[in-house]
């Protein structure tokens, strides 16, 4: 069985997966537990809830690591928790993920935004800044940027709590630009915009479909303790 956490990063993630693969719901703690004792071989970990619940437990991951469990993360508390968990066998897929890896990203809130409900798609409504980042990537490679402007976006969108940080709002932190510049440089943002957290959940998709639906046989070169805190439920 294989398994998808998904919400705003890939809100078509049911469409484009196919029958082979199950699409859930943003992970909170207990999720990717839960889906383990229900069989699953194959669990993708994209997005998930850190707000108002509690997120994924890295020691859940780790227990379905033990098992022979193959779990992909990318995007979002996927890269976050790739990064991690990594050098336990989770696989981290995509920019996000080598960015955390490597300690470009650290601060967790660099891919937080807030989406509508599930029951309109989960459409993301701000910008995450790992989406600014890569669209300021593209629009300087293609110079699109003059001189000092990226950093001056960079700080506004920094500045900018991430309930309410737009293309709007990260042109309008930039205080010291002058008014009939702006317009131009909104429409240049919002034309250029890269989503590097769908891209990334896109690549993660297709690993998904392409891995084998089952659990491997190797045991992992470490061994998974259980403590007071434990893993799965006591018989």
């Amino acid at each position: 069985m294989k398994i998808i956490f998904a919400g705003p990063s890939l809100p078509d993630a049911a469409l484009l997966a196919g029958e082979a693969i199950r699409v859930l719901p943003p992970a909170v703690q207990g999720d990717v537990l839960a889906q383990v004792e229900q069989g699953a071989n194959v669990i993708g970990l994209i997005d998930g809830g850190f707000e108002y619940a509690a997120p994924v437990w890295h020691k859940e991951i780790l227990h379905a690591l033990s098992l022979g469990v193959a779990v992909l993360g990318a995007a979002s508390m996927g890269a976050l928790r790739a990064a991690e968990c990594h050098p336990f066998g989770m696989i981290g897929i995509g920019r996000i993920f080598e960015d955390y890896r490597s300690g470009r990203l650290v601060d967790d809130a660099a891919v937080a935004l807030i989406h509508a409900p599930s029951a309109l798609s989960s459409k993301p409504l701000t910008i995450p800044l790992v989406n600014v980042s890569a669209t300021l990537d593209a629009m300087e490679d293609r110079g699109l940027l003059a001189a000092g402007l990226r950093q001056k976006l960079e700080d506004a969108a920094s500045a900018i709590f991430f309930k309410k940080r737009t293309w709007r709002a990260i042109v309008e932190q930039c205080a010291d630009m002058a008014e009939p510049g702006r317009p131009q440089l909104l429409a240049a943002l919002v034309s250029n915009s890269v989503d590097q957290k769908r891209i990334d959940a896109l690549e993660l998709l297709k690993a998904v479909q392409d891995a084998r639906d089952t659990r491997s046989n190797a045991d992992p070169p470490w061994k998974l303790h259980e403590t007071s805190f434990r893993t799965r439920p006591t018989p």
